[in-house]
């Protein structure tokens, strides 16, 4: 007699968690804005958009021959350029040897266009920069050291100044001190001519704004990343300003010892391992009435959980770059880029500042501050 096997009974495969499919598909989405990212800083650095926007209507032939690239990898990088809607094609339907694409002229300016409000492309620096730093950051979350601003290399020296050059450009002498501080727009036309500090300027486009914007001023800048002030030199150089703004590198704690009516710190304070120590040194070579503006983010008054897209984004940039950054040297106070008003007030009380208020310029991604002796 002879039995039939019974089959192991095998436990039905579960299905996930309804928060871990929410949080899959989240992170998916993530993904294809990191990817496309890194696509459109590939077609930056290979001279692909820059090609298009002077040549509508090209075929993946015409962009390989005249940027030097080879043919299947120029149509890929255009139909995945179509695909994203970054570039837009004639026929779909069309073989792929025929399509033809072209590059709007609005995304041209966004990607293109160093001085347009509307310049995104330096945020693909930012990304295709961290992932060969992950071990040293590593290390620096065991240690509780940090990097220094050098150490994250050309990418994000050049995409932070990318980033912040056509707001200094257009808005700072235009809009922001006349609006914000006209008591300080003032003294900036003003005779005899006002000395500016600019602390930690990276690569200068604040100090030659408030230079061209302000044509009898002088400005010293300074910062401690030399290949930042190398640039900055090279730009005021090219722009006939060199007898007006001076580059220095030597430490935001370190200023000159020379008056200054106004000193600024744009975007820089919640960097500085010691900002206190930093605003302490800025008030002692401040003019009489003279003053500091800071400018740094407008974050929210206190910590919220989930955050707005806004402070996502600049959490992310504290965990990877502003926060080791700040802590490349201790001790260190490390703020962190979300640097709250309360926060800056508490430094400026520590520093010796009598007051410090929020000034009324409106803009969406920047708070500023002014800070009385």
């Amino acid at each position: 007699m002879t039995t039939t096997p019974v089959p192991p009974q095998v436990a039905p495969f579960p299905e996930p968690h309804e928060e871990a499919v929410a949080l899959a598909e989240r992170l998916f989405g993530a993904s294809i804005g990191a990817f496309e990212l890194v696509t459109v800083q590939l077609g930056v650095d290979l001279g692909l958009y820059a090609w298009l926007a002077q040549h509508p209507d090209a075929r993946a032939a015409d962009l390989a021959g005249a940027a030097g690239v080879h043919e299947r990898y120029a149509r890929e990088w255009l139909e995945q350029q179509a695909a994203a809607g970054i570039v837009s094609v004639d026929d779909p339907s069309a073989s792929p040897e025929a399509r033809r694409y072209r590059l709007p002229a609005g995304h041209a300016e966004a990607l293109l266009d160093e001085e347009s409000l509307a310049y995104i492309a330096p945020l693909a620096r930012f990304l295709v920069a961290l992932p060969p730093l992950l071990p040293d950051l590593e290390q620096a979350y065991r240690s509780g050291t940090g990097l220094a601003f050098g150490d994250f290399g050309e990418h994000v020296r050049i995409g932070q100044a990318g980033f912040n050059r056509p707001s200094f450009t257009h808005l700072l002498t235009s809009t922001w001190l006349p609006d914000g501080v006209p008591d300080v727009h003032q003294r900036l036309e003003a005779a005899p001519p006002a000395r500016v500090l600019d602390v930690a300027c990276g690569a200068g486009w604040s100090s030659i704004a408030l230079a061209r914007g302000y044509p009898t001023i002088h400005v010293d800048g300074i910062d401690l990343d030399a290949p930042a002030i190398e640039q900055a030199r090279a730009t005021a150089s090219a722009l006939g300003l060199e007898e007006r703004v001076e580059f220095d590198t030597r430490d935001a704690a370190d200023p000159p010892g020379d008056r200054y009516e106004v000193a600024f710190v744009f975007e820089a304070l919640h960097d500085l391992p010691h900002p206190v120590e930093t605003l302490r040194a800025i008030r002692e070579v401040l003019a009489d009435d003279g003053c500091v503006i800071v400018m740094d983010e407008r974050v929210g008054d206190e910590f919220a959980a989930p955050a707005d897209d806004f402070e996502r984004f600049l959490y992310a940039a504290s965990v990877l770059h502003c926060l080791p950054v700040g802590m490349s040297r201790q001790p260190s106070a490390a703020t962190g880029t979300l640097l709250r008003p309360a926060t800056l007030r508490a430094y400026g009380n520590q520093a010796g500042f009598s007051t410090t208020e929020i000034l009324p310029i409106d803009h969406d991604f920047f708070r500023f501050y002014r800070l009385l002796p």
